[in-house]
């Protein structure tokens, strides 16, 4: 029998109190987020905010590579080409994630990411909703909907307007890899602890009482934080030249300046070439989301995330851009537009179309 794709556990604690462990556990697809785990997670989740004696929640993901490498973009993919017959997929899917991602951001005890290795896409819709959000020396996060076809989704329409001004529009258009000091800087973690604690730290939380969960889970942390471990960050280097690229009226404007940009820097160079090579219409439609949900709620965010996304699939770029980067793996994606500029506004204005009613919205809940 094949083991679940996530593993749940729970430790006693010092005050016979126990923690719920949620280990994502994929790891030769690097925890990509499938629907029978978010359907797992979702479940256990509920089960343990009900449940008096669990105390505090661990998430985490199996292996040494990567805590979640992003969603299961092959198979909202078999969906549009009709391969796997389930035209409904992709609505199910996004609804599910992003109602698990709002659950995290709202969860009513102290939740532990442990976010380790590579974060991407999915994963980041993860670690955003922690509250105590733990980097390490591997840490890796982007955001690569770019090559794509996507958009950063996962609730980014809303975090990304939270960071210092223009560096969240940077990094949706290039997909910019950020290092562990890099989510420190810019609100994504909260502590950076070595990798090899992570087990001391597990031993620390059970050897704990939680009268005060969270000041308990603080002072444990803290305990094992060790911020002079962190790789130089880039984002707050750069951060000149990034605000002064994207301080642009539009997303054509924006990418205008990132790709003619000639800085002798090499993450601002790959940076730069994978937005060249990536959708032109992923640029605009991650532009126009950061501007209409610039004050809005987190909520919001997720609701019309919910309709572009299944729009995306219906309309839009993804379908190739998983063939290219994943399917076919020939890295040559065939995109509808030949560049940013010639993306018409009607094309970008037929993704905020809406598919329900807000009476009937899947996420009008929240």
């Amino acid at each position: 029998m094949s083991e679940l794709p996530i593993k749940f556990q729970t430790l006693a604690t010092n005050d016979a109190r126990r923690i719920g462990v949620a280990t994502l556990n994929a790891p030769k697809s690097l925890n990509a987020l499938s629907l029978e785990m978010i359907d797992l997670l979702s479940d256990k989740l509920a089960d343990w905010a009900a449940d008096p004696e669990i105390v505090i929640v661990w998430l985490e993901g199996a292996g040494d590579k990567a805590f979640c490498a992003g969603g299961d973009v092959v198979g909202l993919y078999r969906a549009i080409t009709g391969e796997s017959g389930d035209d409904d997929f992709p609505t199910r899917y996004f609804t599910a994630e992003y109602r698990l991602d709002y659950t995290l951001h709202t969860y009513p005890k102290p939740l532990i990411i442990w976010g380790d290795g590579i974060v991407m896409g999915g994963g980041l819709g993860l670690m955003a909703g922690g509250g105590h959000r733990v980097a390490t020396e591997t840490t890796r996060i982007a955001m690569p909907e770019i090559t794509i076809g996507l958009y950063p989704d996962i609730g980014a329409s809303w975090f990304l307007n939270r960071m210092p001004t223009g560096v969240g529009a940077y990094l949706a258009l290039t997909g910019a890899q950020l290092n562990a000091r890099d989510a420190i800087d810019l609100g994504l973690a909260d502590r950076l602890i070595p990798h090899e604690y992570r087990d001391e730290v597990m031993k620390a939380l059970a050897r704990a009482s939680f009268d005060a969960p969270e000041a308990t889970v603080r002072t444990v942390l803290h305990d094992y934080e060790e911020r002079s471990r962190a790789p130089q960050g880039q984002v707050m280097l750069h951060l000149d030249a990034i605000q002064s690229l994207v301080d642009a009226a539009s997303a054509t404007e924006a990418v205008k300046r990132i790709v003619g940009d000639n800085r002798a820097d090499e993450w601002l160079a790959a940076n730069r070439q994978r937005l060249a090579a990536g959708c032109p219409l992923t640029a605009h439609l991650a532009w126009r989301m950061l501007e209409r949900h610039r004050h809005g709620s987190l909520a919001q965010a997720f609701r019309e995330e919910l309709n572009l996304s299944v729009q995306c699939c219906r309309q839009g770029d993804l379908a190739e851009g998983v063939r290219a980067l994943l399917i076919d793996k020939d890295k040559s994606p065939r995109w509808r537009h030949a560049d940013v500029a010639s993306v018409p506004d009607e094309d970008i204005d037929a993704f905020f179309t809406p598919l329900w009613p807000a009476q009937s919205h899947p996420l009008r809940d929240l």
